[in-house]
């Protein structure tokens, strides 16, 4: 089928919703909603293919989808302005971000973290604190009159990596297994753990100050040493109950017995961390980090097929969720603000800088340090993550994130994501280049 052919088909549905939701044949909640979702994984497929073909990563089309979809009012539309905030959808996203989450942990585990080396390590450090500062600056200028705690919030969203769209532009250029490959993805690992701490630490902050409880340099210790406490208490538990929990699974009867015996385990952990005051995403991704193969041994008697191919059902079908109905929720109209505007400029050079500090920190690996900064620049999912996370959090009966705010970083996170595949493949060709060139001087030398 034409690509043509598929967008009339979203289109289709999309007109059909507002006649079969009031044309008597769906009164009820969910039938409206089954309809949306229809048209939002077809969406998410159209847009992803686009994306894909113009070498982007597909997150880029699902979350342009979602915009578009999301401002069909503008044209007459409406059928999806109750579908922006929708109960069920929200719930759908959020169980989606989890899946994202326990997936991106799966991609690494413990050992990893602690092979990465003092350069990663280094690099991860800058490309947090860095974007962190600049984030909080900006918050300040732009917004003198929001609390201290938006600015916090700006900050800690600036922080994020997304390491799946730098693996993958990497991949594709041939240089997975570059000094510039192990600094970026070693760190963005680390980036990923120093970044849910800040996310937890600023969360709970706002949480406490949207509670009237007096936020003291006690009670911030209090909550760092919880959120770190957590995550690294989690991992060490995990690490040696996982293991039984698997090995009584492996000898139940059934199909599957090792999907559910991991999501159980994930979502067990991603409730304990929110019963402490941390994101459920942390508990996912802690859940990720802890599985390895090794717990799944017993199941390959069973020749059932490996995690990570089992988990690719439901991932594809909840994480586009997540991603369109983020975008969904970006109003373009707040964009002939120019207060919106100058914000998501500013968000964009402070992202992008605030990565470009962290290559500093590759020493002694051999990687070519600007290559290693434009590797760490995109945001992706990572700060859509910690955007819609501060949709929901509220002090004083007003939102951390508003519509406008909202919308600059949805833009941060689009042109982040936009710009590093072709600056990425620049900067190691620029790099070969200068490689091949030395190589050429010394044998003329010799």
């Amino acid at each position: 089928m034409r690509i043509t052919h598929l967008i009339g088909a979203v289109g289709f549905l999309a007109v059909a919703m507002p006649a079969f939701a009031s044309g008597g044949h769906a009164p009820d909640h969910f039938s409206p909603v089954v309809l949306a979702l229809a048209a939002i994984l077809a969406g998410a497929k159209i847009g992803g293919h686009l994306a894909l073909r113009l070498g982007q990563p597909a997150v880029l089309g699902e979350l342009l989808v979602g915009i578009l979809l999301g401002n069909l009012s503008w044209s007459g539309l409406h059928q999806f302005e109750s579908m922006k905030n929708d109960a069920t959808l929200d719930a759908l996203s959020s169980l989606g971000v989890i899946i994202l989450l326990f997936e991106v942990g799966l991609e690494s585990t413990i050992r990893d973290m602690l092979k990465v080396g003092l350069s990663s390590f280094l690099v991860a450090l800058l490309g947090v604190i860095t974007p962190f500062g600049l984030g909080w600056l900006v918050g300040a200028w732009l917004l003198p009159d929001r609390t201290i705690y938006v600015h916090l919030f700006i900050g800690a969203t600036l922080t994020a990596t997304s390491v799946g769209i730098t693996a993958r532009v990497l991949k594709d250029l041939g240089k997975g297994q570059s000094p510039e490959a192990r600094v970026i993805i070693g760190a963005a690992v680390i980036d990923d753990v120093l970044g849910l701490v800040i996310l937890a630490a600023v969360s709970g902050l706002i949480q406490a100050a949207a509670t009237g409880t007096t936020v003291s340099s006690a009670s911030l210790a209090f909550i760092l040493v919880k959120s770190t406490g957590f995550l690294f208490g989690a991992l060490l538990v995990g690490t040696y109950l996982s293991p039984v929990w698997f090995s009584f699974a492996s000898r139940l009867k059934g199909d599957d017995v090792l999907l559910a015996a991991a999501l159980t385990f994930c979502f067990v952990l991603a409730y304990l961390a929110a019963v402490v005051g941390l994101a459920p995403i942390v508990g996912a991704y802690a859940a990720g980090l802890i599985l390895e193969s090794v717990h799944f041994e017993k199941f390959k008697d069973r020749e059932e097929h490996e995690l990570e191919e089992l988990m690719k059902p439901i991932s594809a079908f909840l994480v586009p969720v997540f991603f369109v109905v983020m975008g969904m929720r970006v109003d373009v109209s707040v964009f002939g603000q120019f207060h919106v505007v100058a914000l998501a400029g500013a968000l964009t050079v402070a992202a992008i800088l605030g990565k470009q500090a962290c290559s500093l920190g590759a020493i002694g690996s051999g990687a070519d340090r600007l290559s290693v900064g434009i590797g760490m620049i995109p945001r992706g999912e990572v700060g859509l993550i910690f955007a819609n996370i501060g949709l929901s959090l509220v002090i004083d009966g007003q939102r951390i994130i508003d519509e406008g705010l909202y919308s600059a970083i949805v833009v941060m996170v689009l042109v982040t994501t936009l710009v590093t595949p072709p600056a990425l493949k620049w900067s190691l060709s620029r790099r070969a280049i200068q490689k091949t060139q030395t190589q050429d001087t010394t044998i003329e030398v010799r």
